[in-house]
């Protein structure tokens, strides 16, 4: 699985860079492309360092918990606000996509990895993960807001995006992580965790380049990159002391 994984991250990349410099090419087939891609990568470095059963377990209990929170969400209004999808994403359930699942998940172990390179102590790392990922947020709701993915009717003073919003996240990332302190408590990420250290990574530093020179959202591109900046960089400094030693 790690080759499927290096293959994934590569065509990932690739895909990326091509989607942001051809503009026919962002659709929402595109978009979903890179979704299942950047899934895909996520998966095959969940199943080569976790192993199948546990990597199962973990992407799992973060796409389910993650999807009936969205339930909630659009039935409710809580805990992200009134919202709701467009049809862009493809087939609904309860007025969610099936792919909003696949958000919960692709970016869950990535996030779990940076906390743990941080701290190892169980409860920081639950709420580190759970800040990890929804800093990943700042840099993407603004663009499917923008890109009609979904909206909140009323609004919001973050490019149309309300701050209960990122309230939302943090609470149902906080549940996910959780559950995950409980299932993969033991886990090392100085040891299994570079693959998603790269992907955290490369989603950071993508979509800061992505705001400032294809979207032009200095804004966005300020706050998402302070914002996933404050987990990867000492992830990513922890890991080179570690190498160093």
């Amino acid at each position: 699985m790690r080759r499927a994984f290096g293959s994934l991250f590569g065509a990932l990349v690739v895909t990326q860079m091509v989607y942001g410099k051809v503009a026919k090419l962002r659709t929402p087939a595109g978009t979903k492309a890179i979704v299942g891609l950047l899934w895909g990568a996520s998966s095959a470095d969940a199943v080569a360092a976790r192993g199948p059963a546990r990597a199962s377990a973990l992407l799992g209990s973060a796409a389910t918990l993650g999807f009936a929170t969205e339930l909630a969400g659009v039935a409710t209004g809580k805990p992200f606000g009134h919202y709701t999808y467009s049809s862009l994403l493809g087939r609904k359930v309860g007025g969610v996509p099936l792919a909003a699942a696949a958000a919960w998940s692709m970016m869950a172990r990535p996030s779990w990895v940076v906390a743990g390179l941080i701290s190892r102590r169980r409860a920081a790392r639950v709420m580190l993960a759970a800040g990890a990922l929804t800093a990943w947020d700042v840099f993407l709701d603004p663009r499917m807001v923008r890109e009609g993915y979904w909206s909140w009717p009323q609004g919001g003073r973050y490019e149309n995006v309300p701050a209960s919003n990122f309230l939302g996240w943090l609470v149902t990332s906080a549940g996910v992580f959780a559950v995950w302190a409980l299932v993969d408590g033991d886990d090392d990420p100085l040891h299994d965790g570079d693959g998603a250290l790269a992907l955290y990574t490369w989603t950071w530093v993508g979509e800061l380049v992505a705001n400032v020179f294809i979207w032009r959202r200095p804004r966005v591109a300020l706050a998402g990159a302070a914002a996933m900046g404050a987990f990867a960089v000492p992830g990513l400094l922890a890991r080179c002391h570690r190498e160093s030693r």
